[in-house]
């Protein structure tokens, strides 16, 4: 008890964010083993754990170092055809599901990363509006890309071709991406421990670079980047680390929700996607990552759980998500809710000290 009373602010909120984790990952866990789970609900479990990662790599970029970013499904689209793509091949050759989930993912990492370096370059010398916008023409551009891209694979190794299918696959080739038809008859081997790994990572990844040195100069030019530059912090530098770290976690997100599903096309990865992760972000609060998650978690399950309403479930939906930003973002209510937190710390301070 000494310990934990000792141990700073964010110590104690990163160990109750990592024990939330775990403990809804048990109750979720034991709750479809039980077998009192719906089948639709179960389905949902992986896409959650890829939108919970994709808010959390998001807010990276938007709540820690402070940048507006619209294109973030691009770094997830990229992931997701790479991935998928090297786990279709590797399954292809017999190769076990957790070793095809497992190099899909780092592959789906490296080609976020990729793109990340590759679309920061630019992107990082904007500030502002004009930093969203390019974000958001890349994301769009990514997507428009992948609509052209027709990939195979046979003996004699990959076969690539842009506009259209100018290759000849050998005997027992295999079509991996056929341009706007994304592709098809992947392996469905996505699992919600994996997504639960990947979610203990993407936060071991997270809090320990906030908590580094890098992370502090990322904050401290967030905060004030005149003054970070004027005491030596190069901004080109630590930006890009932030925004290629959240790149190349969605990307892993990505991976792991193409494999999710039997096919995949490119048009799943659009604005909307974008602006649906930013949401998860807003509505969490910027730089809270306990809040990106339970947002995510809980706006990628509203939508399902009001399809009893029909027609009506995305007007309910979007009545709920202004209800609930409107009541998080009410200074009134933060502060009522902040008085409630202190008096019940106040109370068990009390009676550890009169034991």
């Amino acid at each position: 008890m000494n310990r934990l009373k000792n141990m700073s602010r964010t110590s104690r909120n990163n160990g109750l964010t990592y024990l939330f984790v775990i403990v809804a990952f048990a109750a979720l866990y034991a709750y479809r083993a039980s077998g009192m789970m719906k089948s639709a609900m179960a389905g949902m479990l992986v896409p959650i754990c890829v939108y919970v990662v994709m808010a959390l790599s998001l807010n990276l970029t938007v709540g820690i170092m402070g940048d507006l970013s619209l294109g973030h499904a691009g770094f997830m689209s990229v992931g997701a055809f790479s991935g998928t793509s090297v786990c279709l091949v590797l399954h292809n050759a017999g190769v076990s599901n957790a070793v095809c989930l497992i190099a899909g993912m780092a592959v789906g990492a490296v080609f976020g990363a990729v793109f990340g370096f590759l679309i920061g370059i630019p992107v990082l010398r904007l500030s502002g509006d004009y930093l969203a916008i390019v974000t958001l023409a890349f994301g769009e551009i990514i997507k428009s890309v992948l609509n052209t891209v027709y990939l195979g694979f046979d003996a004699k190794g990959l076969h690539f071709s842009i506009l259209r299918k100018s290759y000849e696959l050998g005997e027992g080739g295999l079509e991996l991406i056929t341009g706007p038809m994304g592709m098809s008859k992947i392996p469905r081997i996505a699992s919600f421990t994996a997504g639960f790994i990947l979610i203990m990572i993407t936060l071991f990844v997270i809090f320990n670079l906030v908590n580094s040195r890098v992370g502090r100069a990322i904050m401290a030019l967030r905060d004030n980047r005149i003054a970070a530059e004027s005491v030596g912090i190069p901004v080109t530098k630590y930006k890009m680390m932030a925004f290629v770290i959240s790149a190349a976690i969605a990307g892993a997100a990505g991976a792991l929700f193409g494999m999710n599903y039997s096919s995949l096309i490119p048009a799943k990865f659009d604005f909307n996607t974008s602006i649906l992760i930013l949401v998860f972000v807003v509505l969490g609060g910027q730089g809270n990552m306990l809040g990106s998650i339970i947002a995510a978690a809980a706006l990628t399950i509203l939508p399902e759980a009001l399809r009893a309403f029909s027609s009506y479930r995305m007007l309910v939906y979007a009545v709920v998500l202004i209800a609930v930003m409107l009541i998080t973002h009410n200074d009134t209510i933060s502060a009522y809710v902040r008085r409630i937190r202190e008096g019940i710390t106040g109370i068990v301070r009390r009676k550890e000290a009169d034991a």
